[in-house]
């Protein structure tokens, strides 16, 4: 169940849900007027989700040329890297 803390919160208790964050790896959804608003999460874990879409978008890219035919075999790549070595 996710942690839903009011918006007021962040101004009297900052340390309780920095610590919240830090220990479970997981936001706490801040609301304003009774509805959602926020997402607060460690540092840490913002950048392993920023990575997480990096690599997504990577494997998106690769499957996308394998789609339109724009890959070639290892063998082959590695063949002619090796003729252009001799």
């Amino acid at each position: 169940m996710p942690a839903i803390r009011p918006s007021a919160d962040l101004r009297n208790n900052y340390n309780e849900i920095s610590d919240f964050c830090h220990k479970n790896s997981e936001p706490i959804f801040i609301t304003k007027n009774g509805r959602g608003d926020l997402a607060v999460m460690s540092i840490e874990d913002y950048e392993r989700l920023c990575g997480k879409f990096e690599l997504y978008n990577l494997l998106n890219e690769g499957l996308q040329a394998e789609k339109e035919g724009k890959v070639s075999p290892l063998e082959n790549v590695i063949a002619e890297l090796r003729k252009g070595l001799e």
